[in-house]
């Protein structure tokens, strides 16, 4: 895979970055997903619409300001394990949306501003791009780099994807329909069931060439825990203060469903602060990074701030 830019062509501000950015980690899964018009047509159909054209691609600015910060983006070999990286996360991260909206879980039927994929096409092709997805992660990672290197970050991202992570944290939250859960098991589940794989973003980048010292990895572990937990609380405010068309997936749906969230668990003001006190340990933690670590700092910004 190559790179589509460097960051030393990217533009200076954050808005500009973050279109380049994004645009770089879309045209990298488009080469890596399967064109349309390979058979079989219609699973490669659906595993397109259900990851391109759409999306914050946070996951994907992450590895790449990761990246960034450890001057992975300086040879073409580094840049092009990032593109690796990006890819393998939002194509975790599309998987988990697709099977996330299923009728057997949170049956919902918008998603992106789009029907879901189970609307779109049907159920059991729905279950297959969300395997056919997951695989072709790890099948993209394990080919970016070194065979030992590969092997640590395939281990790093199964780690967060599965029953400790990602797909651990929806079953917590499956279970947890109709139930009152205390702010510790709450704050539990959504660092797995989000945080987990926004970690495994930001150390995916910062090792993607090179494995940073102690000191910095624990850095980059309470940044990057910091803004996970921050991300969810963001999430479960905006799904009581906007609307659907601008979120671009259904808006309260979790009340509807019945599901305990920050906002119902300590309140709406409450979760406002806790934000914002998230905000403050990411910016302390990349304290110890430097100005390497600006764009870090940037989407940490840009999480706590965000409409949508």
């Amino acid at each position: 895979m190559s790179a589509v830019a460097s960051f030393d062509a990217a533009p200076s501000d954050f808005t500009g970055w973050m279109k380049t950015t994004r645009g770089r980690a879309e045209a990298a899964l488009d080469r890596v997903l399967p064109a349309a018009t390979v058979v079989p047509t219609k699973l490669h159909d659906a595993m397109r619409y259900a990851t391109l054209g759409g999306g914050k691609r946070v996951r994907a600015m992450l590895v790449y300001a990761a990246g960034a910060w450890a001057g992975a983006d300086g040879t073409p070999a580094g840049a092009a394990c990032l593109d690796a990286a990006a890819c393998a996360v939002e194509l975790i991260h599309a998987y988990s949306l697709v099977h996330d909206d299923l009728p057997s879980m949170d049956d919902d039927d918008l998603r992106r501003g789009q029907p879901t994929v189970h609307v779109a096409y049907d159920e059991a092709t729905a279950l297959l791009v969300g395997d056919a997805l997951q695989a072709l992660a790890f099948e993209v990672l394990a080919k970016s780099s070194a065979p030992d290197r590969a092997a640590a970050q395939v281990a790093l991202l199964a780690s967060a994807s599965g029953s400790l992570g990602m797909a651990g944290g929806q079953a917590i939250d499956l279970d947890s329909v109709g139930k009152a859960l205390a702010w510790p098991d709450l704050e539990a589940m959504h660092r797995a069931k989000t945080g987990a794989l926004l970690r495994a973003a930001v150390m995916l980048g910062a090792t993607a060439v090179h494995t940073p010292g102690d000191r910095e990895s624990d850095a980059l572990a309470h940044y990057a825990a910091a803004v996970g937990l921050a991300f969810q609380v963001v999430d479960d405010v905006l799904d009581v203060e906007t609307d659907s068309a601008t979120l671009g997936k259904t808006a309260g749906k979790d009340a509807m469903h019945d599901k305990p969230t920050v906002v119902t668990t300590l309140g709406l003001d409450r979760a406002k602060t806790l934000a914002q006190t998230l905000h403050g340990e990411a910016d302390r933690a990349l304290s110890l990074l430097g100005d390497d670590a600006d764009r870090l700092r940037d989407i940490a910004d840009f999480i706590i701030g965000r409409s949508y």
